[in-house]
C-alpha cells in the first residue's frame, strides 16, 4: 500500500519589484515516486534533494500522507 506521496515544489517566486527579485509563494506540486511508510517517504525527498539544486525560488522535495 502507498501511504505518502512524495513530490517537489518551489517556495518563492520571481517578482523583481520584491527584494532580492523574489516573493514568498507556493509552487505546484511535481509527483516524484509514492512510498509505503514515512522513513520511506524521508529517504526519497532526501536523496532528491541532495540530488538537485534548489536554486534561488528554492525547489526543494517533501512528502505528504496520501
Amino acid at each position: 500500500m502507498k501511504n505518502f506521496e512524495v513530490f517537489h515544489r518551489t517556495w518563492w517566486r520571481d517578482n523583481p519589484s520584491w527584494p532580492n527579485g523574489r516573493e514568498p509563494g507556493v509552487g505546484e506540486r511535481h509527483f516524484i515516486a509514492w512510498a509505503e511508510d514515512e522513513t520511506e517517504a524521508r529517504a526519497i525527498a532526501r536523496e532528491w534533494n541532495e540530488a538537485h539544486d534548489p536554486g534561488p525560488l528554492s525547489d526543494k522535495a517533501e512528502f505528504d500522507e496520501a
